[in-house]
């Protein structure tokens, strides 16, 4: 039997500059599923990304979601695409890891989230928070930029296009910089001393963590749960619940702090590149 994809709806070319295409996957012109690919609205159109794929259930457990997405793969090379990606939600992440591994996908990076107690937890006493200065976001501001930058370039983007990500984020996430509306900033310290910072984002019912970083010369002395139990307490004050963040793979001492601290893994971000 061949399993083939045929067009479900005209390209789609979206408000965002992204682009779109619905197909039903046939098996001898028989439909067996559907599968949605587009572009990355946040790494740019040489990045595609498979949004959705359904086989029905007669049709599971015989390569028809292999060959969908292997297909799905010569879709956006003909795009122009150089990589390629997908988010498989935790609660049904066993069949779709399996099958995307098998096909040469590897874990980028995890969406993870904390249901937080009532009670704000307290920092130990000897250390202090404060808000970030202007001087002192400005220096930050750079040292993040370049190291988003690098971030992506070491898993796959183009120089180029991770410098244009870190500017259009930055510009999105932080048009005012400091002043920025539910954008909190924080320096920690201890007996005077800076030992980290935090970048918190109030959302409507959640708390983000954009950054924490432990300072050089400190690192290794629990500063960094020091800092995620700061993030518990600024989102409790803030009536936020959630508190919710993204790891990358490969960032072992933060992967083991947030499944201390009781974070558990909601998404899974998983690419290839395409050759």
């Amino acid at each position: 039997m061949t399993t083939t994809l045929r067009p479900a709806e005209p390209l789609q070319e979206h408000p965002d500059g992204t682009r779109s295409r619905r197909y039903q996957v046939c098996v001898n012109s028989r439909p067996a599923g559907e599968i949605r690919i587009g572009t990355s609205p946040a790494l740019g159109d040489t990045v595609a990304r498979i949004d959705e794929l359904r086989i029905a259930e007669a049709d599971r457990r015989r390569g028809r979601g292999t060959i969908a997405a292997l297909a799905a793969e010569e879709v956006a090379r003909g795009w122009g695409c150089r990589q390629i990606e997908t988010v498989v939600p935790a609660a049904s992440a066993d069949a779709a890891l399996r099958l995307f591994d098998a096909l040469g996908y590897t874990l980028r990076n995890r969406g993870m989230e904390k249901h937080l107690a009532a009670a704000p937890p307290a920092l130990p006493p000897d250390l202090r928070e404060r808000p970030m200065s202007e001087a002192e976001f400005t220096a930050w501001q750079a040292r993040e930029h370049e190291r988003y930058v690098r971030t992506w370039a070491e898993r796959g983007l183009a120089e180029e296009t991770a410098r244009a990500k870190a500017r259009a984020d930055h510009a999105r996430l932080l048009p005012r910089g400091l002043a920025t509306g539910d954008m909190v900033f924080s320096v920690l310290e201890r007996a005077g001393t800076r030992v980290g910072t935090l970048w918190l984002a109030l959302r409507e019912n959640t708390a983000y963590v954009y950054d924490v970083e432990t300072e050089p010369a400190e690192r290794g002395r629990g500063y960094g749960r020091a800092l995620m139990l700061l993030a518990e307490h600024q989102s409790l004050t803030a009536g936020r619940p959630l508190l919710a963040l993204n790891v990358f793979t490969g960032n072992t001492p933060a992967e083991r702090l947030y499944a201390s601290l009781g974070y558990e893994t909601v998404t899974y971000s998983l690419s290839k590149p395409l050759v």
